[in-house]
């Protein structure tokens, strides 16, 4: 019973505060908080934005950044990113076209550079992980894209986080690898809907990585509004 004065410590929505100018911004999807997180340097971390955009780093609310994208990892890309960023980043740092020791170079240039976690593409061999993980303190993630992967040997060379990216696969692969290893840590894709998100987070995931709309998709309703003599959206 609440006695007079006392406050209920029963779970509510916080008050909030958008203020005018930014109060226009990105959303991560509500049903990403039914997944439980996973805490890295004691932050709890359930949804993670793909983007290497600065704006719209700048413009969510999402747990952390993963920061992987289809060139050559440069440091001056990570530094770029972490300059912008006022959310943990997850940097990619190579494991596809770029293998061996530069991979180990630029995961620990990563890490000085104030990174939370590196992560690492599919075709990463396990050797390279077992390099990383003996050089750098921060959480190593590597991306899983097939479900013939052989998640026990990534785990002995020291991969500390899995990134399911497979596409309609993906929940079945976050089963199969829940079924194997119960406690270790799982980001995944969710997909396009509360639905399929949710199916994700059923299956097994931890977090779930949210692909934004693009800058362009984002100014073609508001120019849209600007032709019609409408305010901002």
């Amino acid at each position: 019973m609440i006695q007079q004065g006392e406050v209920s410590l029963e779970k509510k929505m916080p008050q909030k505060y958008d203020g005018k100018l930014r109060a226009f911004a990105l959303r991560v999807p509500e049903v990403i908080y039914k997944a439980s997180g996973i805490l890295v340097f004691g932050r709890r971390i359930k949804s993670l934005v793909f983007s290497t955009d600065l704006c719209i780093i700048r413009n969510v609310n999402a747990d952390a950044i993963i920061a992987v994208y289809p060139f050559t990892p440069q440091p001056i890309i990570t530094q770029a990113l972490l300059l912008a960023a006022d959310i943990p980043v997850f940097a990619g740092v190579g494991g596809g076209l770029t293998q061996g020791q530069r991979v180990v170079n630029l995961a620990m240039s990563a890490e000085t550079q104030g990174a939370t976690g590196v992560v690492l593409n599919a075709p990463t061999a396990n050797e390279s992980i077992r390099l990383v993980t003996e050089n750098v303190d921060i959480p190593v993630v590597i991306t899983v894209a097939r479900a013939d992967t052989d998640y026990g040997g990534r785990l002995e060379a020291g991969a500390n986080i899995f990134n399911v990216s497979a596409a309609a696969e993906t929940p079945a692969i976050v089963r199969d690898i829940r079924s194997r290893f119960p406690d270790v840590p799982i980001i995944a894709t969710g997909g396009p809907t509360d639905e399929s998100i949710l199916e994700t987070i059923r299956a097994g995931a931890n977090a779930i990585t949210w692909t934004p709309p693009s800058n362009g998709e984002i100014f073609r309703d508001i120019m849209a509004a600007y032709r019609d003599n409408k305010p901002h959206p």
